[in-house]
């Protein structure tokens, strides 16, 4: 491999020479050999970093013309495009486990940006702390890439795949109208319920998670750019902030705004706290509803079996004929992940101290996997799954006049004890709820059919 000599403050060191990283990666690379390859800094966060080297860079030209020229403007802008569509990503090779604040992957995008940007120039106009990094600080780029990237994967990832499952079972809801189904409570048998009133619940749970990361957006969309170093703003001009926030929502098309403490935006991250909370709330109803629906197909002839979905893989290697619902045992286990990683973002942002929390890294990496995954997953469910569910009439038919808490509409006219009695009967003796009421002579034949209606109990 050939290799070109970069510096730093610390001195020299061997870079690859096609690479446009320089020293300090470099030095993070080496020092930090965990998770290579692997657990990299999320593309997100790549991404997140050439939209605010961008703004900065515009705000910059227009508060200190003298130190950011047209022509040096121009070079970073060209370059930022390039990491903001992906096209530098092999630049940017950092590893989540870090420094805490993130530094080095600040680092990473003024190296990249200052040496591609010089390129494209044609000469070498740009320094990495002095044009790339000016008027900011790792401290306050990390956590604005934080946000910058969370507003992103959630309103341009999550919230579209919520929408889709939604819409699905609005259709489902529809289609399913006036089919009557046992319900159940403990996993036992209930009283009646359509099977679109079922549906009606999963959806309606979906709306209201809708509705809790929307409301995170907000807080998310505040930036500590602006704060620098500690929160003071030292060697960041005045206006600077307030700028900065409108250039990054230009080039976003999503509105942000400077957060109004900088000391607390560089020191808490309790919006990510919160707006992953409403991620762990979907995953808690993403598990819900997958488990809902893996028992109502479950089968196909000795479990519930009231309803079919979509056969899309063979299910065992050794079975025969097996088909198991993989979608929700994927949906599932992404719940899961996404708990865990709720864990993880809850104690980094407890490990703020004095004016900097130095657990970023790894908390922005657990926000975004979640994000990314649950959004990821709902929409192989919605696909794969969702949109071919169909209810098994005659299963649900069968199953509901088979169950003994039907007798849940004989209490008005015979009593709770009675009625109480006549399921018991009905159980032991294996007969009919009609049998065991006209038998303890709680009811004639005649009076049980006049009131007994279990289409009328939804």
């Amino acid at each position: 491999m050939d290799y070109r000599i970069e510096h730093d403050s610390m001195g020299e060191m061997k870079v690859p020479a096609d690479r446009y990283w320089a020293a300090q990666t470099q030095r993070s690379s080496e020092n930090f050999r965990i998770g290579v390859g692997i657990e990299i800094m999320p593309r997100e966060i790549t991404r997140a970093f050439g939209v605010l080297k961008k703004a900065a860079a515009q705000a910059n030209n227009a508060l200190r013309p003298e130190k950011m020229t047209d022509k040096k403007l121009s070079a970073i802008e060209k370059a930022c495009d390039e990491v903001i569509s992906g096209q530098l990503n092999d630049h940017f090779p950092l590893v989540v486990w870090q420094t805490g604040s993130g530094t080095q992957s600040n680092m990473n995008a003024n190296e990249v940006i200052a040496n591609r940007g010089n390129e494209i120039a044609g000469e070498k106009i740009l320094h990495p702390n002095d044009d790339i990094n000016m008027s900011q600080s790792s401290n306050d780029t990390f956590p604005t890439a934080m946000h910058i990237s969370a507003v992103m994967a959630v309103e341009d990832k999550l919230i579209p795949a919520v929408e889709l499952l939604i819409a699905t079972f609005k259709r489902l809801e529809t289609e399913h109208e006036g089919v009557v189904k046992c319900g159940r409570t403990h996993l036992q048998d209930a009283t009646p319920i359509t099977f679109s009133q079922e549906i009606s619940g999963w959806r309606s749970s979906l709306e209201r998670d809708l509705e809790l990361l929307r409301l995170s957006i907000k807080p998310l969309s505040e930036l500590a750019l602006g704060g620098t170093a500690v929160g003071t703003g030292l060697n960041a001009p005045k206006g600077f902030d307030t700028l900065v926030a409108e250039k990054v929502s230009e080039i976003t098309g999503k509105k942000f705004a400077t957060a109004s403490n900088k000391f607390h935006a560089l020191t808490s991250k309790d919006e990510i706290v919160f707006a992953h909370g409403a991620i762990k709330a979907l995953a808690c109803d993403m598990m819900k509803i997958a488990n809902d629906v893996r028992w109502l197909a479950s089968g196909p002839r000795d479990g519930l079996g009231e309803i079919f979905i979509p056969e899309n893989e063979p299910g065992s290697s050794i079975m025969p004929g097996k088909v198991n619902p993989t979608q929700c045992e994927a949906v599932t286990m992404v719940a899961v992940q996404v708990m865990g990683n709720d864990v993880a973002v809850g104690m980094a942002a407890s490990q703020g101290n004095f004016e900097l929390n130095v657990f970023m890294p790894v908390c922005i990496y657990n926000f975004l996997q979640s994000a990314r995954l649950l959004s990821e997953a709902i929409v192989s469910f919605n696909n794969n799954c969702a949109v071919g569910i169909k209810a098994n009439r005659e299963k649900m038919d069968h199953n509901l006049h088979n169950s003994l808490m039907l007798v849940t509409a004989l209490n008005p006219y015979i009593g709770y004890e009675n009625a109480a009695k006549t399921a018991k009967k009905a159980y032991k003796d294996g007969v009919s709820l009609k049998e065991a009421c006209v038998q303890l002579g709680f009811l004639t034949a005649e009076k049980f059919d006049e009131v007994f209606h279990p289409e009328k109990m939804v």
